[in-house]
């Protein structure tokens, strides 16, 4: 697949650049999809919950009241969680939510979800470009001279560039990750991919194509 490569001001550069269709073109399986984001998911929930149970409330363990005769059941400490300010019965306690997949399989599904991307069109082609100070009001132009400004946008660059990423940092709708580091979320997350001309390169050796 080709793309033509535009400016940062919207107009085309008259270059193309080629979309592997061993990434962008291959056929797409929803299930790794699914198992891929249920994965990312997981892995950002803290597991640091907690509830004391009757070892851990602070409290008396002396017997309430006589095992017989008042008319009324058994009863011991007041850490049972039969009552008011005792321990809680099965509470959550710290876990870690993670999982595994195999490697292939988020390979799979990364390419899945860029497939997709492809086919529905939302993927852009920008040639590199940089800021001299970050400013969020350069980045919101180059968003609305590409026409984006209403779309959530994924920005891939091939490496780390503190001016865009600050630029872009208070921005809701915009994430800028580096070709390396994209994932099968952010990818179905966002409504268009705009990514630089050396990005693909780089996604191209992240598979090893």
């Amino acid at each position: 697949m080709e793309l033509a490569v535009l400016n940062i001001t919207g107009g085309e550069t008259g270059r193309m650049a080629t979309l592997n269709d061993a990434i962008f073109g291959v056929e797409p399986n929803d299930h790794a999809i699914w198992l891929d984001v249920k994965q990312y998911l997981a892995n950002q929930r803290q597991g640091t919950h907690k509830s004391k149970q009757r070892g851990e409330v602070a409290g008396s363990t002396k017997k309430i009241k006589r095992q017989k005769g008042t008319g009324g059941a058994r009863a011991g400490s007041l850490k049972s969680p039969l009552f008011v300010g005792g321990g809680r019965v099965f509470g959550p306690v710290p876990r870690d939510y993670g999982f595994k997949l195999n490697k292939k399989l988020k390979q799979l599904a990364r390419k899945s979800a860029l497939t997709y991307k492809a086919k529905e069109a939302n993927i852009l082609i920008v040639e590199e470009f940089g800021f001299e100070t970050p400013k969020t009001k350069s980045f919101l132009n180059v968003t609305n001279s590409l026409k984006l400004s209403d779309k959530k946008i994924l920005l891939v660059l091939p490496e780390s560039n503190p001016s865009i990423s600050l630029s872009a940092r208070n921005l809701k709708n915009v994430k800028v990750t580096i070709a390396q580091n994209v994932n099968t979320y952010d990818v179905m997350n966002a409504g268009t991919i705009l990514m630089t001309e050396n990005a693909i390169g780089e996604l191209n050796q992240m598979f090893g194509i």
